[in-house]
């Protein structure tokens, strides 16, 4: 049989897959995209998710690329009526020096298709729908038979498989078999994220109206937040829209929990032009978290029986938002690994030829990023829309990133990465 490159969907059923029995361990965003890749591959799959709960609950913003997004619709991992809420501009604006009002100093393109995290699951849930998916049965261990196989533990009993993919996130257990001993990094500063209802931009006729066709980067000493729209849970229209945002600092010192939402709403009052920040002390949020930044990558994003993805292989600082994006292309991967290979064995390794090192790169360029706009910001109140546009160069090194595509990378070269 010919061979295709990983990540290329082809005609007909792979050899790789032919009678293969697919484990999934982890059942959100990753898993269900997993799952979607071996069942389109000809697979027989069963997904384990530990948490009972309802996962479409969970309503915080992440950004695609437009060009990833259409090609999940037009390979059925999402339906075309999932709402989205593209925009295709980035500004930025920091406080005036001297006063409590935005100065806006760069503008750029930059097309973003924003989703709801758990609009996103459920359908990625919906397209998944072939596989048996156990809800509330978590994984206890993984491990391979002497026959090569993979088995997979749980309270229930075991069961082997051809090929078993951890999907589990950033406590991955499978990752444990591939990478014993591997722990995150911390950055040393933390993220904030909420979404609030859009009443809360009801004063805030400005601020709304920039949100309508952009997303924002507001930058002061130490840290930045992100701004921008992205669906609600009920449709698609310009109405039913959320806030969502992610700020970026250091946490406070001793004896002060990070988490405190009081925090992130002094930092904003300090630092945010007034009706930014008046819009964070908002008390109606949907949803609210803030967790420690880290970084982490596995060596291997597969051993055959075993495969790695999402944060499971790797975890980046969030601003390449490259989470969901990550885990998204390394099902797009997986399925056409299986059609292209003659064994599942040959498939992981093509997974792991091109997901190994994509998953490093984006560690390293979380980690530039990361020190440009938070550990080592620059002096936001002097910049201009040419000293952005420098800065940006600068801090990329070459690298790529979609949202940075007009400031001097390759045309098209970052149509699977994302930053925030």
């Amino acid at each position: 049989m010919g061979t295709a490159p990983p990540g290329t969907t082809t005609g007909g059923i792979g050899m790789a897959a032919t009678g293969l029995r697919m484990g999934v361990v982890g059942g959100s965003i990753a898993g269900c995209a997993m799952a979607v890749a071996g069942i389109r591959a000809g697979a027989d799959v069963t997904v384990y998710e530990r948490s009972a709960g309802a996962l479409q609950d969970r309503g915080l913003g992440i950004v695609i690329p437009p060009a990833l997004h259409e090609r999940l619709v037009a390979a059925g991992y999402l339906g075309a009526a999932m709402p989205t809420a593209p925009v295709a501009t980035r500004v930025w604006l920091t406080r005036a020096p001297g006063g409590r009002s935005a100065r806006e100093f760069a503008r750029q393109p930059s097309p973003v298709t924003p989703c709801n995290w758990g609009l996103l699951w459920q359908a990625l849930r919906t397209a998944a729908t072939g596989a048996r998916y156990h809800r509330g049965r978590p994984v206890t261990s993984v491990g391979r038979t002497t026959a090569g196989r993979a088995v997979v533990r749980t309270a229930e009993g075991e069961e082997t498989y051809d090929v078993v993919a951890g999907a589990d996130g950033h406590r991955s257990l499978t990752r444990r078999v591939l990478a014993p001993g591997l722990r995150p990094a911390p950055a040393g500063y933390a993220v904030w994220r909420g979404t609030l209802p859009l009443s809360a931009l009801a004063d805030h006729r400005g601020p709304l109206e920039l949100l309508r066709g952009a997303w924002v980067t507001i930058g002061y000493p130490g840290g930045h937040g992100i701004f921008y729209l992205i669906p609600g849970g009920n449709g698609a229209g310009p109405d039913d829209r959320l806030l969502a945002y992610a700020v970026y600092a250091t946490p406070p010192g001793t004896g002060r929990s990070p988490d405190e939402t009081g925090y992130v709403r002094q930092l904003a009052d300090e630092h945010f032009p007034a009706e930014w920040a008046e819009i964070v002390a908002r008390g109606e949020h949907t949803a609210m978290t803030c967790h420690p930044v880290s970084d982490l990558h596995a060596p291997l994003a597969a051993d055959p029986p075993f495969l790695l993805a999402g944060d499971a292989a790797g975890v980046t600082r969030p601003h390449t938002a490259s989470g969901a994006v990550k885990a998204l292309q390394d099902a797009l991967c997986l399925e056409g690994a299986l059609r292209a290979a003659a064994s599942p064995a040959d498939a992981l390794r093509l997974y792991a030829g091109e997901r190994t090192p994509e998953g490093a790169r984006l560690v390293e360029l979380g980690r530039r990023l990361g020190r440009a706009q938070v550990e080592r910001t620059p002096d936001w109140s002097v910049m201009d829309q040419g000293a952005v546009d420098a800065w940006c160069r600068a801090t990329l090194a070459g690298s790529s990133s979609y949202l940075y595509a007009d400031v001097g990378t390759e045309p098209g070269a970052g149509a699977g990465t994302g930053t925030g």
